[in-house]
């Protein structure tokens, strides 16, 4: 199968990251300024994931056979532009109600219509020989563009602000945070409108698309060892990623960090996501895929250990983010990889989509239980001990997922 030009692959991974920065990626990295501005508390945040991850567990089943129905370039674009048109509502700071419905219908635009297609892009593109370089290079690369809206994010907000960030007032700093919204909102747009022009795969559509889907092909899928272990493998992980959005808060309530700086934390989380993925697609296929995802997850336990450990303070700067690149190795590498492995898993190129939709359908059920999970150790544990707590639940999780990732590795190893 001739493999699509380098130009999909580069549509592919601006978009893949474009879809998820006003949901997550700028809470994440302006993590202390959203609860101010919204004025949530860390269970409140928690919650409005919560919805999104509710409305999304049964978006991941019923778009995953979407995705082996009609070409990935059309869903892709309108999932692209629908998200951006939230944008507007988020930028008018609703009240918490509103706000819950709007992740909601953000769970509904960035998974029923966008992720089994982008996965499915994604084996599409990798062909018979190169699936590790494609998903390394996909996440990577959707790394690199969350760290590139991150640092546009900080430059914008630090601009707008007449005063320093610990002088500045409430409205001053919500007025600075708008513009980092409204110019996040017109680039994902943007980027719709290059995806549907100009992302075309170049190959005969009939080898790629079902004319429908049956309960047999459904069956089929569900009877591969492969799709049960990833179930488990991507939810542990998962939780781990989602853990990473503690991270600039981390560096506030614990580290003593200001606001800026703690986004620049959670910016520098975001360069070393590129980073991890990059090295890991273009040295992996050389080598067993399944063996270093299973490495990924031990190394997300090696990384809960230091900061569920109580040995990083304010005076221990150096371990502080040696802890960070742990756990940024350790998850992100785990992201570029899990999905990477579903061809040795012997999972059909033609039923990826539902495969997909499946697999994701437990595997992403971290999206309605992790957010409130940390949120309440926290909340009730304010400072470094609910910290601890959150740590813990990640190396917990990630201990499963390694046992999940060797078995893997064992039964696929021929």
């Amino acid at each position: 199968m001739k493999k699509p030009s380098w130009i999909y692959l580069l549509l592919l991974i601006l978009a893949g990251e474009a879809v998820f920065i006003l949901p997550f990626v700028l809470p994440r990295i302006f993590r202390p300024t959203v609860l101010e501005v919204f004025e949530l508390g860390n269970v409140e945040l928690g919650l409005c994931f919560s919805i999104y991850g509710l409305v999304a567990v049964p978006s991941y089943l019923f778009g995953g056979p979407l995705a082996d129905r009609f070409p990935p370039r059309k869903l892709i674009a309108i999932a692209l532009w629908m998200t951006a048109l939230g944008g507007v509502l988020f930028a008018t700071y609703p009240s918490f109600r509103t706000l819950q419905l709007l992740y909601g219908y953000w769970g509904f635009t960035t998974i029923f219509l966008f992720w089994a297609p982008m996965i499915k892009a994604t084996r599409v593109w990798g062909g018979d020989t190169s699936q590790g370089k494609a998903f390394g290079l996909l996440d990577g690369g959707r790394g690199l563009t969350g760290f590139l809206f991150g640092l546009l994010g900080v430059f914008i907000f630090s601009l707008f602000l007449k005063d320093d960030v610990g002088e500045s007032s409430l409205v001053e700093r919500q007025e600075a945070f708008t513009y980092v919204l409204y110019t996040s909102a017109i680039i994902i747009t943007l980027i719709g409108i290059l995806v549907w022009v100009f992302m075309k795969s170049g190959i005969d559509e009939k080898k790629i698309l079902l004319e429908r889907i049956t309960f047999a092909q459904i069956k089929e899928v569900l009877r591969l060892p492969s799709v049960w272990l990833l179930m488990v493998i991507i939810l542990c992980a998962y939780v781990g990623y989602k853990i990473t959005d503690v991270v600039s808060q981390f560096a506030n309530e614990v580290m003593l960090y200001d606001q800026v700086e703690s986004a620049q934390v959670g910016t520098f989380l975001q360069f070393l996501r590129p980073t991890t993925g990059i090295l890991v697609g273009l040295i992996v296929d050389r080598f067993k895929i399944t063996f270093w995802l299973f490495l990924s997850l031990v190394l997300c336990i090696v990384a809960g250990v230091l900061f569920a450990s109580g040995s990083i303070a304010p005076s221990t700067t150096i371990l502080f983010f040696m802890a960070v690149v742990s756990i940024a190795m350790g998850v992100y590498a785990a992201r570029a990889l899990y999905f990477g492995v579903m061809k040795e898993g012997r999972i059909p190129l033609v039923l990826t989509g539902t495969a997909v939709g499946l697999i994701s359908l437990v595997g992403y059920t971290p999206d309605i239980f992790a957010g409130p999970a940390y949120g309440y150790f926290l909340d009730t544990y304010p400072g470094a001990q609910g910290h601890r707590y959150v740590f813990w639940m990640l190396t917990s999780f990630s201990s499963v997922g390694a046992i999940a990732a060797f078995t893997y590795y064992r039964l696929y190893q021929k």
